[in-house]
């Protein structure tokens, strides 16, 4: 987990992040997202929504020191949801999709990342100006509260993190059926 010293500016923690990840500026602008999960090239639209929502999303990564490799960004992916981010829809979405395939093979992470959300907050109300990069980094995690290891779970939290497992559940099951079922139905149709 990379960790960004509390006495940096945010604006620096950002850089390194970009350069560590070999980001260069953030690509906020780019028409298209591609990256790669292993040997498979994936090829999205940077929509408006997602456009708005990454700045922030980056910031949260140098705050909680979660990792960009894919267990990283299921852990962030759920402590996002879980601090509530669901009135950002483009940050839900991906966050859940980001989250999805994690839950097979680090759930404890993916749990411990969720309850740390429970008990902080995030940035999606917050604007992306020169104030925000301007703070230190140990300010921006007091702001979100994340300078205190997070509490153990409650029984609320557990019951958040199970509605958030039938959620997941619920989301891949709609998916599927669109991939799968359209294609059938186009067989079945000739």
């Amino acid at each position: 987990m990379p960790v960004y010293d509390d006495d940096w500016k945010v604006g620096e923690a950002r850089a390194r992040y970009f350069a560590e990840n070999g980001f260069g500026d953030g690509g906020y602008d780019a028409d298209w997202v591609r990256f790669r999960i292993g040997p498979l090239p994936i090829a999205f639209p940077n929509t408006p929504g997602r456009k708005a929502a990454v700045p922030l999303h980056d910031l949260h990564h140098v705050a909680t020191g979660y990792g960009t490799d894919l267990a990283g960004e299921g852990e962030i992916g759920a402590w996002e949801i879980a601090s509530g981010c669901f009135h950002v829809r483009a940050a839900w979405l991906l966050d859940m999709l980001a989250a999805w395939p994690v839950l097979f093979y680090a759930l404890r992470r993916v749990y411990r990342a969720f309850v740390r959300g429970r008990h902080s907050r995030n940035l999606y109300d917050a604007p992306m100006d020169d104030a925000l990069l301007s703070l230190r980094v140990g300010e921006l995690r007091a702001r979100l509260g994340l300078a205190t290891p997070a509490p153990p779970a409650t029984r609320a939290d557990k019951q958040a993190f199970a509605r958030f497992l039938a959620t997941q559940l619920l989301i891949q099951l709609a998916i599927a059926s669109v991939l799968f079922g359209l294609p059938a139905w186009w067989l079945l149709a000739a």
